[in-house]
């Protein structure tokens, strides 16, 4: 039976004027969406940094925190206060201090997994999260194609910790969103498919609607 699955759009610029543009488009259609930063380190590319990050108040936000040394960004993210912030499991640090810190803090901990990382060598991590993010793009890009191989980490996930929202990012598009949304996510990620759209909110619909759609899924 297919689960019922979230399409979440996402946020990723180094432009303050375009971030508020596409928190504007977006505010329009929905109200859960994944903020991505990075700290320039973690990933090649640099992000509006997290201290110009912000959302409206009826948002349930999920920032997506590509960071070498996340606890550095503990206080900003505290601040911000988003429903969901996710962590990566290659960090160069323990992420358990900064994991209970944002527990203490009623903040969801998700965490992502880059293409090489194996759900079972970071199951620690995974015992404590809310969410694990099965990240298929490259890091700090949108617009890149899907790793569809990396649908293969869902069930392991899913036996490890049956009742963890999984969340998928990278490369979804109208081509692949019914097959992964029939592979046992919670959340499928949309970054470029909508914010490079001419109509925001009817890609958004159209992406909702094929997921819902029945039939063979190829």
């Amino acid at each position: 039976m297919i689960r019922t699955v979230s399409i979440v759009p996402s946020i990723l610029t180094d432009n303050k004027q375009d971030y508020r543009a596409q928190v504007e488009r977006i505010n329009v259609f929905t109200r859960r969406v994944q903020i991505d930063v990075t700290d320039g380190k973690f990933a090649p590319t640099e992000t509006l940094d997290i201290t110009n990050v912000w959302w409206p108040k009826n948002w349930e936000a999920d920032l997506h925190l590509m960071a070498t040394n996340p606890s550095e960004h503990i206080d900003t993210i505290l601040k911000l206060n988003p429903t969901l912030c996710i962590l990566h499991a290659e960090a160069s640090e323990d992420l358990m201090p900064t994991i209970q810190q944002l527990k203490d803090a009623n903040i969801k901990v998700g965490i992502a997994l880059l293409p090489s990382t194996f759900p079972g060598n970071v199951k620690p991590y995974i015992d404590v999260a809310d969410h694990v993010l099965i990240f298929a793009g490259q890091l700090g890009v949108q617009g890149s194609p899907a790793d569809l191989m990396q649908m293969e980490k869902i069930p392991l996930v899913r036996n490890m910790k049956p009742e963890i929202e999984i969340g998928w990012d990278g490369g979804a598009n109208m081509t692949n969103i019914r097959a992964l949304a029939h592979a046992d996510l919670d959340v499928i990620n949309v970054g470029s498919a909508i914010s490079q759209s001419e109509n925001p909110a009817q890609t958004f619909q159209e992406l909702v609607a094929e997921i819902d759609k029945n039939g063979v899924v190829l």
